[in-house]
């Protein structure tokens, strides 16, 4: 049986660690060929060989999404190594809470910049490859289905207390996918998003006491208290946060061929969860 993302090029950025490596392994399980990006070149570099190890085909691109010139180079990568771009996923992020009164503007702009303006320049990066490709497809009497899909959360579809900015954030990125989903049809382009609730990593792991990931320079305090995600976990229906390779799941299924006519949807991957 042929894997169902043969030969299929996919950008997966924050794939080095969390939710965006069990996408990446997930993709490339099914036969595409994944440019891996993370902060760090380490957990980008261990991606990169557990995908080969198992069979597939992988580069790392390493770097912040938030740099100026990041996109350009990601969708280089992808064009230079592979010779094509087929899937989108923009998944980079973290949380960097505070009730508004005590919110900062760099906290605001953090957030902002990761996980709405990163995948902006992406997505504008990618626009004139996928249209060349298009075009020439159109010419040989070719039609071939592209993927784009964005990482959002319940907070952004309902909101959560001491979240205004990772909030705000994630609602904008809902109307950007809906946006750019009436945009790129004409390029046979799905944009879908994924909303996660409660996935279980290293952000959001149960932790007692001050736990710190370093973010760019800063040091963000990550983790959840143990009574806190005890009391989450009893507001999901399944009774239970998800793990990454269930969040991965959701995306797959909008990479596939049958989801070749769905466009401009947001998909809640919360375990039955509709609010915060």
């Amino acid at each position: 049986m042929t894997a169902k993302l043969e030969g299929k090029v996919a950008l997966v950025t924050g794939s080095g660690r969390g939710i965006g490596r069990s996408i990446a392994l997930k993709l490339a399980s099914e036969g595409a060929r994944i440019v891996v990006n993370d902060l760090d070149a380490e957990p980008a570099q261990q991606t990169v060989q557990a995908i080969r190890e198992a069979g597939g085909q992988a580069v790392s691109c390493v770097g912040s999404v938030t740099s100026p010139d990041f996109a350009e180079h990601f969708v280089g990568t992808a064009v230079n190594e592979y010779q094509g771009l087929d899937i989108i996923v923009n998944n980079a992020g973290y949380t960097w809470d505070n009730v508004i009164q005590k919110m900062t503007d760099e906290q605001w702009y953090a957030m902002i910049d990761c996980h709405l303006t990163a995948p902006f320049r992406l997505l504008r990066a990618a626009q004139p490859v996928i249209r060349a490709m298009t075009k020439t497809e159109a010419e040989a009497g070719q039609r071939k289905v592209r993927k784009v899909v964005n990482i959002s959360s319940i907070a952004g579809m309902f909101g959560n207390a001491g979240q205004t900015n990772y909030a705000a954030a994630k609602a904008g990125i809902i109307g950007m996918t809906q946006t750019l989903a009436k945009e790129w049809g004409r390029m046979n382009v799905t944009v879908n998003c994924v909303a996660y609730g409660l996935i279980k990593t290293r952000l959001t792991d149960s932790a007692v006491g001050e736990t710190l990931a370093h973010v760019e320079g800063r040091e963000i305090k990550v983790g959840v208290n143990p009574d806190m995600l005890a009391m989450m976990e009893r507001n999901i229906p399944l009774g239970r946060g998800g793990t990454p390779d269930e969040a991965a799941g959701a995306v797959y299924l909008l990479c596939i061929p049958e989801s070749d006519y769905v466009s401009g949807q947001t998909l809640m991957c919360s375990g039955g969860l509709t609010g915060i």
